[in-house]
């Protein structure tokens, strides 16, 4: 029985939101809404579909009406809408009604961490898209635009938002299938013999210290991980190289822990590496970049097929003309 006192919302499926499990819309659009509660009254019929009795793994359509009959408390606040105030400034390579590609500058995070909650990336994409009337969070209440790629705060480069759901499950595809090539430009301390190579050893996470450590042969829980490099130029008498490095894999510290395990890290970088003198002539953090992206789908039939053989490339890379 639906209880006078309880309050009621109904929200029309977008074409973003159709195609989804009835509990799976709910449990996105309703982030704090318990499960047990969530079933509980999809059962007692709290929850319908087009005025309805609905079951958890209903289908929703593009057009269909899900009515809440529950408190209020579970619906979106205010607070849920921060994003909305802010006016950001986004470096835009590329923009089209599917995707958006931002230059993220070094010091930025893309999501939010238990450091810090506001001012993301995400945030402000998010809140880009707001104020050109392209996204709506009071409409759009299981989908939100969504990075479908992560950079490390401290590196520079190319990420690519998603602006509706079927490009996100379209680039994370071809991320999967290795149909998106990323290149990165890197300061490294040392010369190098062989001016082009191939790399491939496996990467163990160590959480604790947020670190990864590099192995030659597999080793239990690590992950293969594989990169070309190729030289561009180096300076014997300062003892440094700029490097692009394309990436086959992608896992977390790639370029920084393989290349410091090479005996060349990073320039700035810390964590794999001694960075005192570095920070003297300016470099804070790792001298790393990802400065070039390229779409290569092998489907027609995919949404994102249009950007096939693009190059995108960023204006540039501060640390480019070093040397």
């Amino acid at each position: 029985m639906i209880k006078g006192e309880d309050f009621i919302k109904a929200f029309e499926i977008t074409k973003n939101d159709s195609g989804q499990r009835l509990d799976k819309y709910i449990t996105k659009s309703l982030p704090t809404l318990p499960l047990s509660l969530m079933y509980k009254f999809i059962r007692e019929k709290r929850i319908k579909v087009n005025g309805k009795r609905a079951v958890q793994n209903t289908r929703l359509e593009e057009g269909d009406l899900v009515e809440f009959y529950i408190k209020d408390e579970f619906f979106v606040t205010d607070s849920d809408l921060s994003f909305t105030k802010l006016n950001p400034k986004l470096n835009i390579i590329y923009e089209d009604e599917n995707i958006l590609l931002v230059d993220k500058k070094p010091g930025v995070i893309v999501h939010s961490d238990e450091k810090e909650k506001t001012g993301t990336l995400i945030d402000k994409v998010k809140a880009y898209l707001y104020h050109k009337g392209e996204y709506n969070p009071i409409e759009e209440r299981s989908f939100t635009p969504a990075l479908c790629n992560r950079i490390d705060r401290n590196t520079g480069g190319i990420v690519i938002c998603a602006k509706n759901a079927q490009a996100l499950r379209c680039v994370n595809d071809l991320i999967k299938n290795n149909e998106t090539t990323k290149k990165y430009l890197a300061l490294v301390h040392g010369t190098f013999n062989n001016k082009n190579g191939h790399i491939k050893n496996y990467l163990l996470k160590d959480s604790s210290q947020n670190i990864v450590k590099v192995f030659e042969k597999p080793t239990p829980n690590a992950l293969s991980a594989e990169s070309f490099y190729n030289v561009i130029r180096s300076d014997v008498k300062r003892n440094i190289s700029l490097v692009e490095v394309t990436l086959v894999t992608g896992r977390t510290h790639q370029i920084r822990a393989q290349f410091a395990h090479m005996g060349h890290p990073l320039v700035g970088d810390g964590k794999y590496g001694v960075n005192r003198d570095d920070k003297k002539i300016g470099y804070k953090f790792q001298a790393l970049y990802s400065y070039k992206l390229s779409f290569s789908p092998s489907n027609e039939s995919d949404l994102l097929y249009y950007l096939k053989g693009r190059e995108f490339k960023v204006d540039e890379v501060f640390f480019e003309n070093e040397i």
